[in-house]
């Protein structure tokens, strides 16, 4: 049976960032137009945790009775490493989705964005066929094109939706931003697990591109991110704050371009979700603080 820090380490919660981010950057939008809610923020917030902890339990239950994390490095396996029966993950997969929907539900409610229902309905079904499923599209080379609009697009506009009304192009492009770096965080993963991926049979993007190409993905991910930090100066000038994060990007680049493989390469996958973080924060401060 797995003890608590186990199903902690299950959960997966160095992969959080990719939750908070968006829901900053999208409440940063919202201030920036002078209709920012805490409030509501929060309980984006608790959307976000609640279906990124679902899907990381989601993806271990499926890859692990599909035998898929037998010969994973990285973090904990609850299933592929025999810590934990099936179908309590399973369990706590679908505790996950719930506590989503609820404060969803809660959040659609408050801000009477009725549209964000059926959205939220497609969130939790993507999450679970990521990897679940009878052709689960992770193993098709989509998860970077999802996780782009699932943890990008949609998290970061419908938290400013949600509590603005309506979309405004600083907050677009900010979207664009977190979608790049959240997809980052899946390549630094996929890259890493690309023999034991080859061997299972699971054609991640990254089995597809190869070693080489995935590596220039990665920095091609964080550049446009950048990019858009600078777009984003045509309608709110603080945004330009977001470039600070440049530093956070040194580490991991440097990593990946040393050819650093396996367990070496952990590394790069907690550098991009903090660089995620502090992009999201520094954008964030310079969306809400610029003045109109």
């Amino acid at each position: 049976m797995a003890t608590l820090a186990q199903w902690v380490a299950g959960a997966r919660p160095r992969t959080l960032p990719a939750a908070v981010s968006p829901v900053l950057v999208g409440t940063g939008a919202a201030y920036a137009v002078g209709r920012g809610d805490a409030g509501l923020a929060v309980l984006a917030l608790a959307v976000a945790l609640s279906l990124q902890v679902a899907v990381n339990y989601a993806n271990d239950y499926s890859d692990g009775v599909r035998g898929t994390d037998a010969e994973r490095v990285g973090p904990v396996r609850l299933v592929g490493q025999g810590l934990a029966v099936p179908g309590e993950v399973k369990l706590a997969a679908y505790l996950g989705f719930f506590l989503a929907a609820l404060f969803g539900l809660a959040l659609v409610a408050l801000s009477q964005v009725w549209i964000f229902i059926p959205i939220g309905i497609a969130c939790i079904i993507a999450a679970w066929r990521y990897t679940g499923g009878d052709h689960p599209y992770g193993y098709r080379g989509l998860g970077e094109v999802m996780v782009f609009v699932f943890f990008g697009l949609v998290a970061t506009l419908g938290t400013q939706v949600t509590q603005a009304g309506g979309l405004t192009w600083a907050g677009l492009l900010g979207a664009i931003g977190i979608g790049c770096l959240a997809s980052a965080i899946l390549v630094a993963n996929n890259l890493r697990d690309i023999p034991s991926d080859t061997v299972a049979g699971k054609h991640t993007l990254a089995v597809r591109l190869g070693d080489a190409r995935t590596r220039r993905l990665w920095t091609g991910l964080v550049g446009v991110a950048f990019a858009v930090a600078v777009g984003c100066a045509v309608w709110r000038v603080g945004s330009l704050v977001a470039l600070l994060a440049v530093g956070l990007a040194v580490g991991p680049w440097r990593t990946l371009r040393s050819g650093a493989v396996g367990r070496a390469l952990v590394p790069v996958l907690v550098a991009t979700g903090r660089l995620q973080l502090g992009y999201a924060v520094l954008l964030a401060l310079g969306l809400a603080l610029t003045p109109r």
